[in-house]
């Protein structure tokens, strides 16, 4: 599996190795040994999992979690195609605002690990689209936030010709500078003590993540 860092601090893409025969295919989207190699952390334990279906067009995002709590994620693409976008929402991160994109489909199966405190979202690009997603906390809807994907400020790479389909929430969501003026995003330095906090709670088995009690 190779591993790149992302312009986010602290994001990462991986992209496994795929081995296809005349059944079809095999791979291995999250590996362990691979994830800590380029993270310096094993994964967080996984409270959830969430598996999304998007026609072409659908824009998801973007989308936070209130920090604290905060929630980290590990996302692919099992089936169709997406242009998967992190955004560094943090406040005092060395790359506050930055974005960055990773082309996701059923032929590389890449994924990505977003930090706590950063935003998420992504175009669907072919119907039918599969996003799936380990997290490390479960899903509380007064926790969750979005600012606007149409947001100049953030200029994401929605492809030419598009038209973006969004929920109802989505398409009242403020901007970036809206969200900043109401005290409503994450602080880095908070959101990267959770990050490494995550690895030390107890796993399956009450034994800790990485290590016995």
């Amino acid at each position: 599996m190779d591993a790149r860092e992302l312009k986010v601090e602290g994001a990462f893409e991986f992209t496994p190795r795929v081995f296809p025969d005349e059944r079809g295919a095999f791979l291995s989207p999250f590996q362990e040994a691979a994830f800590t190699a380029a993270t310096g952390r094993p994964l967080f334990p996984v409270a959830q999992t969430n598996h999304s279906v998007s026609r072409r067009g659908v824009v998801r995002g973007v989308h936070y979690t209130v920090t604290p709590p905060g929630v980290a994620k590990y996302v692919y693409c099992p089936r169709g195609e997406a242009l998967d976008i992190i955004v560094d929402l943090r406040e005092g991160s060395p790359t506050f605002g930055v974005r960055d994109v990773v082309h996701m489909d059923q032929r590389a199966f890449r994924a990505m690990y977003f930090p706590v405190g950063v935003g998420h979202a992504f175009v669907a690009l072919s119907d039918d689209t599969v996003m799936s997603y380990m997290l490390s906390g479960s899903y509380v809807p007064e926790q969750e936030l979005a600012l606007s994907a149409l947001d100049p400020e953030l200029d994401l790479p929605i492809p030419d010709g598009l038209e973006p389909i969004l929920s109802p929430r989505d398409r009242v969501a403020p901007t970036l500078a809206e969200a900043r003026a109401r005290g409503l995003l994450p602080r880095y330095r908070e959101s990267r003590l959770i990050e490494a906090e995550l690895t030390a709670r107890p796993g399956p088995g009450g034994a800790e993540n990485g290590r016995s009690r």
